[in-house]
């Protein structure tokens, strides 16, 4: 008797050193989450572009290196005058790339020799005067530019449309909650989660080949589109 009292106890011990087992069931309890209600809008706002960008450059070959480059910095050379003649200050242009690279003859199915020197200057030619893009272009091909990547319209202070389209999507997701709530049949409680993305749209851009003789080039800014989206969670009361 003694000895089953004895490890009837021992049973009962173990048993409370085991883990407990994980419920099959949880009954609702304070700390759960609250219902929310998630909406999200977007709103674009239309500015025309104020500043426009430039990129362009000079390809000089030679079958020398030095000739090259020297060929190449006396084109350069012109196209800053030009610049200086057309009034853009030195500060909005920047040198973007300065290379020297060989030229190869694949041909005959033989291991390739070079043939000659190619030397590239580019930059990169900032104004805030619009009216004066195509000219610019012009007179950059003129004074000796052959290299034209692109010409890019930009806005160059973005954020008041921003704002104002930030505004403009908040309203409408607000809007929308209200519209969900009410044909839920529930209250709209606190914002209890905000948050955004976009901010623009990418710039405007024009490509064309430089030739050695054209008219003058036709630049339309048109406009740029600055749309933000935003996501708000309002709790439900």
């Amino acid at each position: 008797m003694r000895k089953s009292l004895f490890l009837l106890a021992s049973a009962a011990m173990l048993a409370a050193c085991q883990p407990a087992s994980t419920p099959s069931y949880y009954g609702p309890s304070n700390n759960q989450s609250q219902a929310v209600i998630s909406v999200s809008a977007s709103a674009n706002v239309k500015v025309a572009p104020d500043q426009a960008t430039v990129s362009a450059g000079v390809v000089s070959q030679s079958k020398d290196a030095g000739q090259a480059m020297r060929d190449n910095a006396a084109k350069m050379s012109k196209v800053f005058e030009a610049l200086d003649e057309a009034g853009i200050e030195r500060s909005n242009v920047q040198t973007s790339q300065i290379t020297l690279q060989p030229r190869y003859d694949y041909s005959d199915r033989k291991a390739p020799r070079i043939t000659g020197y190619e030397a590239r200057n580019m930059i990169t030619v900032m104004t805030d005067d619009l009216a004066k893009t195509g000219a610019m272009v012009d007179a950059l091909v003129k004074a000796g530019i052959n290299n034209i990547n692109q010409v890019q319209m930009t806005v160059k202070n973005p954020e008041e449309a921003q704002n104002k389209a930030r505004a403009e999507a908040i309203a409408k997701a607000k809007a929308k909650a209200e519209s969900m709530a009410e044909a839920a049949g529930v209250k709209l409680g606190d914002l209890k989660s905000l948050n955004e993305s976009g901010g623009g749209r990418p710039p405007v851009m024009y490509q064309r080949a430089a030739a050695m003789e054209m008219d003058s080039t036709p630049v339309a800014p048109g406009e740029q589109t600055i749309g933000i989206t935003v996501n708000m969670s309002y709790a439900i009361d």
